[in-house]
């Protein structure tokens, strides 16, 4: 629709004259079981004031049609009134009453109400997700997060369904029809975009949480959880009780203000697009967090990282909203510290901060060093670059900065800030001037300019040691430099930097033990350290001791050899995954090579204990291998990283959370390489075995992608595979393997289906891209130019969840450079250019995606080159 796409301007102009005061909204899902039910009723009541009478506004709707609309008693006709995804709304009074009755659409894509028919029973299944802005294709409202207001719904299902919103449900009428009506209690004012719905036959499990008031009051929160009943054996709901329950008396007692909605539902629903999402009372998770297989404890620590996001956002996010999309670190930077952090204290996890360094901290620094990089604090001109915004740096890098916060201001500033700042704004909407004031407050200190540099700057810092010793190896000159360029701006931005410098040395058994560690406030471009001199050099120094900083770190000479003859030996596990990040920093940067990057991770991974370390090195190497390896070398590193992987698999400790990572690793390398295929094959018909390896429903389609991908397997075995697995996992596991094919036929079934069909599920259009994308690049040669064609089509045409997936998983990245040639010559990168020159009008946010892959590719040719 020509106006779906909100503008900052707009929503800013209409805040400035109106207030809602409630919905009342009433769905009609009691068809949904009927496959040829494409739509279903919305009837929404909205009350609102206009500050300024006689003036003219909108809502937001996005339906199939529009049958009715009452203003004031009223009726409108929709032919005048219905314009595109608006409704304009006339000659305001001062007090104000709309009615509208649609018919909303059922989503395939993730974004409104999202139907699923699983394929395990054929049961129906609904939920909604809205985030940034789908509310509006379920329900007329003003779609903007600052017009808060209460919500009543209203649901329509068949009887014998579970229905639940962000309320608890008050009543239920019964219908002759064999459907039911339940109702449910106002919210308290939240925002449109997380307001929600779960209607289905879900199963659910139920439990409480108490905790004391200031006052001394008992308040008790309900808990549910839910899940679709094919998966319920899998729902291991003790222990999501037992983390949920930590957690609220977790942030209970860090925030001092009380949960505020009421009781706390968590819901599992299928091929959700995010990892979860705060709807307050109602949270909404992806089910790839109920394990049908083997899941190692990264999975489980991830679930309960996600488990603590999701709540720390009904303070952050739920409680005070960010008034526009600029300020969406105002939720995201904070829920995902906060994660993090619940995870370390309220669950006494020792890994939870090396998960961060290794997983979420990494992804930042892959964000904010792409040409559409952007400060913490964003410039969101529109709903589109919102929808964009929920990125690495907005999440991962806005937490890595919190934590840099709590290092220079102290932990309890920021707790104290954080409770002003709730006390003072519940309900409403903030700005990052709001944040600061409670932050400056908190701290004693001017906060003004440490946000300036860290949240209205771009790009990664980098921190080096310059050193300098005398003969008997004792420093005689130390200094940290820093480099910062702002990327956006082309100008300095150096930031300060409360880090702690580690220094590690060899003891006699020949672990690399921590000897000293010392505070500093890195500032400027370098920062003299005087109190290590006179000291002896260690093997390492670390600049970023305990991850208190974000910044990229390049080692001296004597540290570099250390890490790459030693890092195995680093026994602080934490350290290690800063040393460890670094390394692939530089591999990324074509500083290290693949080989030696390949090398590295061959002499620290067997011995590596952590699992979510093992899994992020095999990860990185496959990559490195596959991207970042000169073609010549390839296929030889490839060969020694496999023997590497089975050398793994075989000496790990049978039954182990480690052989699991080593067995899947295993798998993904197959699928570029038939050497180890009869062992594939044999742990897939029983023939072969791994002393304590169980080949569970993941483990099985992994290894017939492997074999799909080598032309090693067949459509029958696969479809037989498919009847013994007929869950959605199972089903998405198959569209891989079925696509993976190294056949021309395969490819041109799956591009046409992909780019032109109608038919694919968000998340079974994503299986479908991932087999594309397997087998020899000649394969995919004729879909370049096709990619180019039809992308802006694409974009016009499809919602944006599910036009972003096709733009940015059949953009044709897999790339070598050929010899004697140069990276910008290539001929993907000239093609990729020519359409950015040629669709300079296109919209920012599909250029920003083309953007992103081109310089991907970019940044793997020029590895390629600099290994060669």
């Amino acid at each position: 629709m020509h106006n779906e796409n909100l503008r900052r301007d707009e929503a800013a102009d209409r805040s400035a004259i109106i207030t809602v005061s409630s919905y009342d909204i009433t769905l009609d899902v009691s068809a949904a079981e009927d496959a040829g039910s494409t739509g279903f009723s919305s009837r929404t009541v909205v009350t609102f004031d206009c500050s300024s009478p006689g003036a003219d506004t909108f809502l937001d709707f996005i339906p199939a049609r529009v049958q009715s609309v009452t203003l004031n008693g009223a009726v409108l006709d929709p032919e005048q009134v219905v314009d595109g995804a608006r409704i304009m709304l006339p000659q305001l009074a001062e007090q104000n009453t709309v009615i509208v009755d649609g018919t909303a659409l059922y989503s395939r894509s993730g974004e409104g109400m999202h139907r699923f028919e699983d394929p395990a029973d054929g049961e129906t299944y609904l939920y909604t997700q809205y985030e940034p802005a789908d509310a509006r294709r379920v329900f007329a409202c003003f779609e903007q997060p600052d017009l808060k207001a209460s919500f009543s719904f209203h649901v329509r299902a068949p009887e014998r369904w579970t229905v639940a919103s962000n309320g608890a449900e008050t009543s239920r009428d019964q219908h002759d029809d064999g459907s039911a009506t339940w109702h449910f209690a106002p919210t308290m004012r939240i925002s449109t975009y997380i307001t929600t719905v779960l209607a289905g036959p879900y199963e659910s499990v139920t439990d409480e949480w108490t905790g004391i008031l200031d006052g001394g009051e008992v308040l008790t929160i309900p808990l549910s959880l839910f899940c679709r009943r094919s998966l319920s054996a899998h729902l291991d709901a003790a222990r999501i009780f037992d983390t949920t329950r930590r957690g609220l008396t977790y942030f209970h007692d860090l925030f001092r203000y009380p949960y505020p909605f009421g009781k706390y539902d968590q819901a599992f629903v299928p091929e959700y697009n995010l990892g979860a999402m705060e709807n307050p009372g109602l949270v909404t998770f992806t089910e790839s967090y109920v394990f049908q297989s083997r899941a190692t404890h990264t999975q489980y620590e991830a679930r309960d990282n996600t488990i603590m996001h999701e709540m720390a956002h009904m303070w952050f996010g739920d409680l005070v909203t960010m008034t526009w999309w600029d300020d969406l670190w105002l939720k995201e930077s904070f829920a995902d510290f906060s994660g993090a952090l619940a995870v370390a204290e309220a669950l006494d996890s020792p890994t939870s901060w090396v998960t961060f360094a290794t997983r979420r901290k990494a992804w930042a620094y892959l964000q904010d060093q792409l040409p559409s990089t952007h400060p913490i604090v964003a410039d969101i001109v529109d709903l589109e670059a919102a929808k964009l915004n929920f990125d690495g740096i907005t999440y991962a890098k806005g937490a890595s900065v919190l934590k840099q916060l709590v290092a220079y201001a102290g932990f309890e500033a920021f707790a104290s800030a954080a409770r002003s700042y709730f006390r003072k704004h519940a309900f409403s909407n903030t700005t990052l001037d709001d944040l600061l004031g409670a932050l400056s407050e908190a701290s004693g200190r001017d906060m003004s300019d440490w946000a300036q540099r860290w949240l209205q700057t771009s790009g990664v810092p980098q921190l080096a040691a310059q050193v300098e010793t005398d003969d008997d190896g004792v420093y005689t000159s130390l200094a940290i430099l820093q480099q910062a360029l702002d990327p956006v701006s082309s100008t300095p931005a150096p930031r300060p930097h409360s880090v702690r410098l580690g220094l590690y040395s060899l003891d006699p058994n020949g672990r690399l033990l921590r000897t000293a560690s010392h505070d500093v406030l890195l500032d400027g471009d370098r920062t003299e350290i005087p109190e290590l001199i006179g000291s002896a050099q260690p093997d390492l120094l670390l600049i970023n001791d305990d991850d208190l900083t974000y910044a990229k770190l390049v080692f001296d000479d004597r540290s570099l050899a250390t890490l790459l003859s030693s890092a195995d030996r680093l026994e602080e596990p934490l350290a290690r995954a800063v040393c460890l990040a670094a390394l692939w920093s530089s591999t990324r940067d074509g500083i290290l090579s693949a080989d030696d990057y390949v090398e590295a991770v061959g002499r620290t991974a067997p011995a590596e204990e952590g699992v979510g370390i093992l899994q992020q090195l095999l990860q990185n190497a496959r990559h490195a291998v596959e991207h970042y390896a000169p073609v010549p070398a390839r296929m030889a590193l490839r060969e020694r990283f496999t023997r590497f992987l089975l050398r793994g698999l075989e000496a790990a400790t049978p039954g182990s959370d480690h052989q699991l990572v080593w067995a899947r690793a295993l798998a993904a390398t197959a699928r570029k390489t038939a050497t180890h295929a009869p062992l594939v094959r044999g742990l897939l018909e029983g023939t072969e075995t791994v002393d304590g390896l169980v080949i569970d429903d993941e483990l099985t389609w992994q290894l017939w992608q492997a074999l799909a991908a080598q032309n090693l397997a067949t459509v029958d075995e696969l479809e037989a595979a498919l009847q013994r697995d007929r869950t959605a996992s199972g089903r998405t596991g198959f569209t891989t393997a079925c696509t993976s094919f190294p056949d021309a036929a395969v490819k041109a079934r799956a591009w046409k289906e992909a780019v032109f069909g109608d038919r694919l599920s968000n998340e079974l259009l994503s299986a479908t891209m991932v087999g594309f994308q397997q087998g020899p690049s000649e394969l995919r040669e004729p879909y370049v130019d096709a990619y180019f064609q039809e992308i802006e089509r694409v974009w016009r045409e499809l919602p944006i969840e599910m036009s972003a997936r096709i733009v940015r998983g059949l953009y044709p990245g897999d790339q070598d450079l050929a010899e004697g040639s140069v990276p910008e010559d290539h001929p993907v990168l000239v093609l990729t250019d020519s359409w950015l020159d040629e669709h300079a009008g296109s919209p920012q946010s599909l250029r920003r995606i083309v953007v992103e892959e081109r310089d991907h590719l970019l940044r793997a040719l020029r590895a390629q080159q600099a290994a060669g």
